[in-house]
């Protein structure tokens, strides 16, 4: 409370009362300030989780994989005979796929040239996954305790776009995405799922908002067909044709 003291008809304020109010509001700011910072911490750990979304499935990524006494009990803790395994079927993938060559020329004549032994890891993962990539170190991840023959490390590299190659109607088919009297759309239908599961497999976010966010640049994406040119048919000379092209658009493979 205020005391004031009379003078000659004028209140004056007593400056112990300042003294008093000057403290109270000092500890008011002191306090929003401290409850500022409590958020944007928590804004900041927040948004760290949401980036850091799905490194759960890649142990090796973030840390030092140790299998527990069990797991070694039933074949793991051998990692390091998997891993000159999996880099074989990589090295093998490399030399010998038409795909992945002219994935990697066209990578390389926009000035990203892929160096295996930097941008390629094989590490151990979870089980629901055979593969990945890493944004922030720029790598893919080959899971080589679940892709562990050439074929699946090929589709593990993720330089084939469900768009080009893993859609077809055969596929739609069998995940229950086409049928006989649905043929117009089993294609389009079949890469938004195998997109949707992608984005949600590596982002903290809902099933809703994987759809809006595929739904807003579909049109253009899937259109998009560099830089094979086509999408691939299964059974067919679509790959060996894409390749044998590459050098009339640029794509110098070696």
């Amino acid at each position: 409370m205020t005391v004031f003291t009379y003078n000659n008809d004028k209140v004056k304020e007593n400056p112990l009362d300042n003294k008093v109010d000057e403290k109270k509001e000092n500890q008011i700011n002191d306090n929003n300030q401290n409850n500022k910072s409590n958020k944007n911490a928590s804004t900041i750990e927040n948004s760290v989780d949401d980036e850091n979304w799905g490194y759960d499935l890649y142990p090796e990524r973030r840390g030092r994989y140790k299998p527990t006494f069990f797991k070694k009990l039933i074949g793991e803790g051998k990692e390091e005979i998997t891993r000159l395994k999996c880099e074989g079927n990589v090295y093998k993938c490399v030399k010998n796929s038409q795909l992945v060559q002219l994935m990697m020329a066209a990578l390389k004549s926009s000035g990203c040239e892929i160096d295996i032994r930097r941008h390629i890891s094989c590490e151990i993962c979870d089980y629901s996954v055979k593969g990945g990539y890493d944004a922030q170190l720029n790598q893919i991840v080959v899971c080589q305790n679940t892709a562990r023959s050439q074929s699946k490390v090929q589709a593990c590299t993720e330089i084939r776009a469900a768009n080009l190659v893993h859609c077809s109607f055969m596929s739609a088919m069998i995940q229950g995405t086409a049928s006989p009297f649905n043929i117009k759309k089993a294609h389009q239908d079949c890469v938004k799922n195998m997109a949707k599961a992608s984005i949600m497999g590596v982002r903290k976010v809902t099933e809703q908002e994987a759809k809006i966010a595929i739904e807003k640049v579909f049109p253009m994406c899937y259109n998009d067909l560099e830089p094979i040119g086509r999408r691939i048919r299964r059974n067919s000379l679509d790959i060996s044709r894409a390749y044998m092209e590459a050098p009339l658009y640029g794509y110098m493979h070696d």
